[in-house]
């Protein structure tokens, strides 16, 4: 029992804490079952979810300006298109036809798509027009009286032919035709918002299943497919969630030897997962693609909190305490160390409230109730728990045993506390920060890879993507800048000369493969007007022919009370040098050419959207790191009173910070919407290895023991804890590496880097910066 008078004294708070705990053990035991049970219920109704508007910035310029108008463009942003390819000819046949017009009218009929705004070689708003000596003739592409012979089939290729369809609805080799379908927010039959993993599998069942053939290949791309991919994909991570709960059983038998110690961590672990989601339900949020790793994070931690308990427990039981003692005496050394922990962690996942970006407010939150359920279901009905099944006897044997021997944690890190070592370790961490800060400066803000890189580069979605950017003039990556102009004044003469200078300017834009607008209908418009002249090929002074010439403008390119015209910008892709490129551009011609009566206001279209999200992360990034280095700083100043032992919890944390955003600027992994979370995330997980090493650094420095032999002491006490638990949950998260969505391999590998290097910081750092800050000295002991 000598060992167990290490434990400080409680204090008055501390005792009636733990005597409230204990002394009420079957009530508070009760209460948390109860509560267990009934969040689990509630956990099971939680639903995937996913909205366009959830994933875009909430209050930015561009987002601001997008809303304005976003009826008029509703055709230009959360759309979906459906390729139809015939893969033994071109369009020009009857079968084909007929399967594109049964498609088409498949389509019409999905619920959330915006009837009215479809577009097809089949519908109605799909018309072409040309120039003959009496003006212009036209009409829809597909003629009145259609019947499938070959003179309707030559005559509907003419038509197509005069459309100005070709590499937009019509792909440029002819052997593929689109289906565009805008999407409403809400679905018209539920009146709730649109579900995008029902509306993929209905495109899958309806469309892609019931028309792909020998002879036809379907093609699907859009924002609703893309998230209904990623929420089909992220279910799997179910499976790797599986895979980590069996990797921490078999690892924690081998380091416990205790199958009762073992099953009560994992058991009050998950639990705490079912709590967090059935919490979540209750608030009314779901759970979505960005938001999977939240559970395993929740396990994680949780598991990271029980292995302490257990370790603690079985620690005393070997000293000779009994059940109950040693899961009083457990609770006691660690619920403090425990508790700033968990808080650390929570307040410091709120900071990522500071982007605002609804999806990753929503990860913040989930986090935040994670940790906060922690707290009851791993600090206190866990040790509650082992004070009436204690440690098994094969378990208390096995520990009894290790005890006499030292360990292999400590004998690797014990060293580090004496001046060789700790100048090698400050001596490499210098290095590595140095390194971390060289190669950070390639990381980049947004998306680094072309189609939708929150999948894989050879997935069925980016190879129908890249199949679109291969055969058609107008890529899917579009940045619309809206051209606003007084009431009935978007059409004046002065006003067109100034959209056509801003193509112009932009059509000399790295990345830049076409640019359209309305000025471009009235110059075709009084060409055709005028016999089709090349010389009428331009922009017209008499503003009656300019009318004229804009009487069939197609919808979309032109607002009713004509005070907006948008000009369409088609990328090469929506990376972010792309993306920075434009908006560069669009601000040197404000800022060269201000002219009364018109703006220029960005940003509509995925690629505007997305360079607004860009611009959100860039400036919250720094600002999250310093919140959340601030707000652990200061619980760890509250909780030790120490500035030399809070420069030893964050340095090795800062470090690891550094050289992950070096990995990431190696690895070509971008800064965005899923993977900023996981730096902070990070932060908050890896401080909790500091703050348990120096509890018990506390403890053995009021015993008056040296530098050497405090450490010795804390690894001893919780080292062995700390070291398994960063190798196994770097274990657990590293499965995440094969899966099919790219942002969550990319999280797998940041993850992983960032557990093993907080786990070996806090081993080797932690004590040669205590050396080097004199930790141990005579004022230290008191």
């Amino acid at each position: 029992m000598s060992e167990n008078k290490n434990i400080h004294s409680p204090s008055k708070l501390e005792q009636l804490i733990e005597s409230f705990v204990f002394g009420h053990r079957a009530l508070v035991m009760a209460i948390v079952v109860i509560c267990i049970a009934l969040l689990t219920i509630q956990a099971v109704k939680v639903k995937p979810e996913a909205s366009f508007t959830k994933m875009i910035p909430g209050d930015h310029p561009f987002v601001n300006n997008f809303l304005t108008y976003r009826k008029e463009l509703a055709d230009l942003g959360n759309v979906v298109r459906i390729v139809v390819e015939n893969k033994q000819g071109d369009i020009f046949n009857a079968d084909f036809q007929q399967t594109l017009k049964q498609v088409t009218d498949e389509v019409f009929y999905i619920p959330g798509v915006s009837r009215d705004g479809l577009k097809s070689l089949w519908t109605p708003n799909v018309r072409w027009q040309e120039v003959t000596e009496e003006g212009f003739v036209g009409g829809a592409v597909i003629p009145d009286g259609y019947d499938g012979s070959d003179e309707m089939i030559e005559r509907v290729k003419s038509n197509i032919f005069k459309s100005g369809q070709i590499g937009v609805l019509v792909a440029n080799n002819f052997q593929s035709a689109i289906i565009l379908a805008p999407l409403q927010d809400i679905n018209p039959e539920t009146g709730l918002p649109l579900d995008y993993r029902e509306l993929s599998a209905i495109l899958e069942e309806k469309i892609r299943d019931k028309y792909a053939s020998d002879t036809v290949t379907i093609r699907i791309v859009g924002f609703a497919k893309v998230v209904g991919d990623l929420i089909d994909g992220a279910l799997q991570v179910v499976l790797f969630f599986v895979l980590a709960v069996f990797i921490t059983f078999v690892l924690l038998w081998l380091y416990s030897r205790c199958i009762r110690s073992t099953i009560s961590v994992l058991v009050f672990s998950i639990f705490a997962v079912c709590c967090q989601l059935g919490i979540l339900n209750l608030l009314g949020f779901g759970i979505n693609p960005y938001s999977m790793l939240v559970p395993f994070l929740v396990f994680a931690i949780g598991v990271s909190h029980g292995v302490q308990i257990i370790n603690s427990i079985i620690h005393h039981s070997v000293t000779g305490a009994n059940k109950i003692d040693s899961a009083k005496l457990a609770f006691r050394s660690l619920y403090i160390a425990g508790i700033t922990a968990l808080v650390s962690d929570a307040i410091g996942f709120t900071t990522l409230m500071v982007i605002d970006i609804e999806v990753i407010r929503e990860l913040a939150i989930a986090a935040s109730i994670g940790v906060a359920i922690i707290i009851v279901t791993n600090l206190i009905a866990l040790p509650i728990l082992m004070s009436y099944i204690g440690v098994s006897p094969s378990g208390l044997k096995y520990a009894a045993k290790s005890a006499h021997k030292t360990g292999i944690v400590e004998g690797l890190f014990k060293n580090f506390a004496k001046p060789p070592l700790a100048k090698i370790a400050i001596a490499v961490g210098v290095l590595l920060f140095a390194l971390g800060l060289y190669f950070s400066q390639a990381m980049q803000i947004g998306d680094l890879d072309s189609g939708a890189p929150e999948l894989r580069p050879d997935s069925r979605y980016n190879l129908d993507n890249a199949y679109i950017v291969d055969n058609y003039s107008t890529s899917t990556d579009l940045f619309v800048i809206m051209v606003k102009t007084e009431v009935e004044q978007c059409a004046q003469y002065e006003n067109l000369v100034w959209v056509d200078q801003f193509q112009w300017h932009l059509r000399n834009v790295a990345g830049v493969q076409a640019v359209k607008s309305v000025a471009d209908v009235s110059k075709f418009g009084l060409f055709g007007m005028n016999e089709g002249s090349l010389k009428w090929y331009g922009l017209n002074r008499n503003q009656l022919m300019t009318n004229a010439s804009l009487s069939k403008t197609p919808q979309g390119l032109m607002n009713k009370d004509c005070s907006m015209v948008p000009v369409l910008v088609f990328l090469n892709d929506h990376k972010a040098k792309t993306l920075d490129n434009v908006v560069k551009a669009v601000e040197e011609f404000k800022a060269e050419n201000q002219v009364d009566g018109i703006e220029f206001l960005m940003a509509a279209g995925n690629a505007g959207i997305e360079s607004a999200t860009n611009m959100v992360i860039e400036d919250a990034q720094t600002e999250m790191l310093i919140w959340v280095y601030s707000i652990v700083i200061i619980i760890c100043l509250i909780t030790f009173r120490n500035g030399r032992i809070v420069i030893c919890i964050i340095t090795p944390l800062i470090l690891t910070s550094i050289m992950s955003q070096g990995l990431m600027g190696i690895l070509g992994i971008g800064v965005k919407v899923a993977t900023l979370p996981v730096i902070a995330l990070g932060v908050g997980i890896g401080v909790d290895y500091g703050i348990y090493i120096f509890s018990k650094v506390k403890e053995a420095l009021s015993q008056g023991k040296s530098l050497y032999m405090t450490y010795r002491y804390a690894l001893n006490q919780t080292g062995k804890a700390v070291a398994f638990t960063g190798i196994t949950l770097a274990i657990g998260v590293a499965t995440w590496v094969f899966s099919p969505i790219k942002f969550q391999a990319d999280m797998g590998i940041l993850l992983t880097f960032m557990f093993i290097f907080n786990m070996l910081g806090a081993l080797t750092l932690i004590p040669a910066l205590a050396w080097l800050l004199k930790i141990g000295s005579k004022k230290d002991k008191k």
